[in-house]
């Protein structure tokens, strides 16, 4: 147990942060299932839209802090070039 009050409130902050940061992830990682899902069935067009749903929530996830930059940067460039291959 934590000694302070201010230890105690970042106990209960952390803990907030902790099942934020959880619920984006695993919302994060649904979408891009169904993208890589829709990429493998070479469905163009709902890949496209779904791309672009990807695109948004990871940018959100950096905005956040809960992602890095670079990462998403690099996800988002690898998905894109996925998704040119198979519209041709």
């Amino acid at each position: 147990m934590p000694q302070r009050k201010c230890a105690a409130k970042s106990l209960r902050a952390d803990k907030k942060r902790r099942l934020r940061n959880t619920r984006v992830k695993r919302d994060l990682k649904e979408s891009l299932k169904k993208l890589q899902s829709l990429l493998a069935a070479k469905n163009v067009e709902e890949s496209k839209k779904a791309l672009k749903e990807v695109s948004s929530k990871l940018d959100k996830a950096v905005s956040k802090g809960i992602l890095n930059k670079k990462t998403v940067n690099r996800k988002k460039s690898r998905l894109t070039i996925r998704l040119n291959q198979i519209s041709g």
